[in-house]
């Protein structure tokens, strides 16, 4: 049966000269300049924010740094302390030091400098550093002595020319008042160490960072020993050894749902197991790792899954080959190749677990730590906890101590990934 098969007319070529043509022409270059515009304007508009953000931390962490500091003379030899220098040359200097009356003496000197107010221009703990100073010389019992003091909150704010929003009357007092001592050249605004090298107080002029980072160095160092070499030879073994069944789909998923798992949870878990059951001591950086780890492990497996499975098939056929077992094709090709895309899901990991406070109150590390760690098993608190701590005092002088921990908690994780993203780099080099 001959059917008729009707053959369709041949098509125009464009005209692309057509106006509708040039129409849609003009409208497509709209388009695209719209969504360039828009993604610029996104990447401004991020930038934007962070450059306000670090401006701010700056600007107002800068201060935290730095200490108004009073004179203070102190007549020793004439005090009520009852300490003589040949006294401190013995085993018990340190009850000796601990039993003097060195705050009254602080109360004492500046009644006689600046009249009945003098201990209010002088920091609750500005007696610290008159013990300290006999401590390191003995004989500064015998002579009188003008040393350089923590004034108070009020005075600093005073050296700020900031009469807040609370009491302004008495800080605009207060600014007058220093104002009559800095032109005796007898406050003084001096960058100090403090910060770096203390533990934490009551005290704002007294606080230091130096034991909440301690802490966050012991809880990263048991976090990475831990959660790396196990995170890595899971993966190993998932991508390169695991039978395709049931089960292993079960674990897959586990480890993916884990790695979404809210952080407080495994607060919890850290709770219920290394403290109630292991009965390991609370509060203690040991804890802390064991808690982050569990919380950070997920990520690293996933991305060094990744990692591995990026390695192209071809390398693993020329090293069996030659004659390389699955072992060495495993730790001297596979491993080695896929090593940049695990360090960078350890970045993210650690970069997670360095800023993490839930999970770690519900363990303990909110305590208040006067003192630095010596080891994983003391009593610490780290970086993020202390952060919140401070943000929730009533004492406004506070305030500058929080935003100068939080410059101290971002360099310290710019330090921490510098190391990791050098190591990925220098890897990525040598193939």
């Amino acid at each position: 049966m001959n059917t008729a098969i009707a053959s369709s007319p041949p098509r125009q070529p464009t005209d692309w000269s057509a106006d509708a043509m040039q129409r849609r022409i003009r409208a497509r270059y709209r388009a695209e300049k719209r969504f360039r515009f828009y993604g610029l304007f996104a990447v401004l508009l991020s930038a934007g924010f962070l450059a306000f953000l670090l401006v701010t931390m700056i600007s107002s962490g800068a201060r935290g740094f730095t200490q108004t500091q009073i004179a203070l003379p102190v007549n020793f030899a004439a005090s009520d302390i009852f300490l003589e220098p040949g006294q401190l040359e013995g085993d018990g200097r340190d009850q000796l030091l601990a039993q003097a009356d060195f705050q009254g003496l602080a109360r004492q000197s500046a009644i006689t400098t600046y009249g009945e107010e003098g201990p209010g221009l002088l920091s609750n703990g500005a007696w610290v550093l008159l013990r300290d100073a006999v401590s390191a010389d003995p004989s500064l019992l015998t002579r009188n002595e003008t040393l350089w003091v923590p004034a108070s909150t009020e005075v600093d704010f005073a050296a700020r020319g900031d009469s807040g929003s609370r009491q302004s009357e008495a800080r605009d007092v207060m600014i007058l008042r220093y104002a009559e001592l800095e032109a005796s050249e007898q406050v003084r605004r001096t960058l100090s160490w403090n910060f770096l090298t203390l533990a934490d107080s009551s005290d704002p002029t007294l606080v230091g960072i130096w034991g909440a980072l301690k802490g966050s160095l012991l809880t990263m160092t048991i976090t990475l020993l831990l959660a790396f070499p196990i995170g890595v030879l899971t993966a190993v073994y998932l991508e390169e050894y695991a039978p395709e069944n049931r089960w292993t789909d079960i674990i897959e998923v586990s480890i993916n749902n884990l790695a979404a798992v809210p952080s407080i949870i495994f607060g919890l878990l850290g709770l219920a197991v290394f403290i109630n059951v292991f009965h390991l001591p609370r509060s203690a950086a040991i804890v802390g790792g064991l808690t982050l780890a569990l919380m950070t492990m997920p990520v690293i497996v996933i991305a060094g899954r990744n990692a591995i499975k990026s390695v192209p098939p071809s390398i693993r056929d020329a090293a069996l080959g030659i004659g390389a077992s699955p072992v060495q094709v495993l730790t001297h090709h596979v491993l080695p190749l896929s090593l940049p895309g695990i360090l960078t899901g350890t970045i993210i990991g650690m970069s997670r677990a360095l800023g993490e406070t839930a999970p770690l109150l519900l363990i303990g590390m909110r305590a208040f730590v006067a003192t630095p760690p010596g080891g994983f098993t003391d009593p610490a608190t780290v970086l993020p906890v202390q952060i919140f701590l401070w943000s929730d005092e009533l004492d406004p002088g506070f305030v500058e101590k929080t935003s100068a921990a939080i410059i101290v908690l971002l360099l310290f994780l710019l330090a921490m990934n510098g190391i990791a993203i050098w190591l990925r780099n220098k890897y990525e080099q040598r193939w």
